[in-house]
C-alpha cells in the first residue's frame, strides 16, 4: 500500500457520496497548491493525467 492509498481511501469514506464538478476539483486543486506550493508539479501531473485519459495513445 503506498501512503497516498491512506488519504484516498480518507477522501472516499468521508466524501465517497458526493456529487462534484471537474471546475470544483480544480478549483480546489489550485486553492491547495495556493497553500502548498511545493506539490504544483505533482499537482500539475495528475491534472494533465486526468485531462487527457481519453486521448489515444
Amino acid at each position: 500500500m503506498y501512503f497516498t492509498d491512506r488519504g484516498l481511501e480518507e477522501l472516499a469514506q468521508r466524501r465517497g457520496e458526493e456529487e462534484v464538478t471537474l471546475a470544483w476539483l480544480a478549483e480546489r486543486l489550485r486553492e491547495f497548491v495556493d497553500e502548498h506550493p511545493e506539490f504544483e508539479v505533482p499537482i500539475e501531473r495528475a491534472a494533465t493525467w486526468l485531462a487527457r485519459l481519453d486521448d489515444d495513445e
